[in-house]
C-alpha cells in the first residue's frame, strides 16, 4: 500500500510541476520560436514511435492468427495468405500516414517560424 501511495504521490508531483516548466517563457521572442519548433519535432517523433509500435503489435497478431488458421486448415492457405498480406498492407499504411503527417508538420512549421 505504501509503495502505491508513493508512486501516486510522485506521479501527482510530476504532473503538478510539469506545466509550470512547460509554460515558462524566455525573455526574448526568438527563443520561443525554437521552443515551438522543438516541441513539434518531439511530438512528431513520439507520434512515429507510437505508430510504429502499434503497427508492429498489430502485424504480429495478424501473422500469428493467419499462421494458426493455416495450421488448422492447410487447404485454405492461399486465401488466408492473400487476406493476411492485404491486412498487413493496410496496417503498414497507417505507419506511413503517420510518417507523412510528421514530415508535413516539421516542414510546414519550420518554414513559417524561421
Amino acid at each position: 500500500m505504501t509503495k502505491r501511495f508513493a508512486f501516486v504521490a510522485t506521479l501527482a508531483l510530476v504532473a503538478l510541476l510539469t506545466p509550470s516548466l512547460a509554460l515558462a517563457q524566455a525573455a526574448d521572442a526568438e527563443a520561443n520560436v525554437f521552443d515551438v519548433y522543438h516541441g513539434i519535432a518531439i511530438a512528431a517523433g513520439f507520434g512515429i514511435a507510437i505508430a510504429a509500435a502499434a503497427c508492429g503489435i498489430a502485424q504480429s497478431r495478424a501473422i500469428a492468427a493467419a499462421l494458426e488458421g493455416i495450421a488448422r486448415n492447410p487447404s485454405a492457405a492461399g486465401a488466408i495468405r492473400g487476406s493476411m498480406i492485404f491486412g498487413l498492407v493496410l496496417i503498414e499504411s497507417l505507419a506511413i500516414y503517420t510518417l507523412l503527417i510528421a514530415i508535413l508538420l516539421i516542414f510546414l512549421f519550420s518554414g513559417q517560424l524561421s
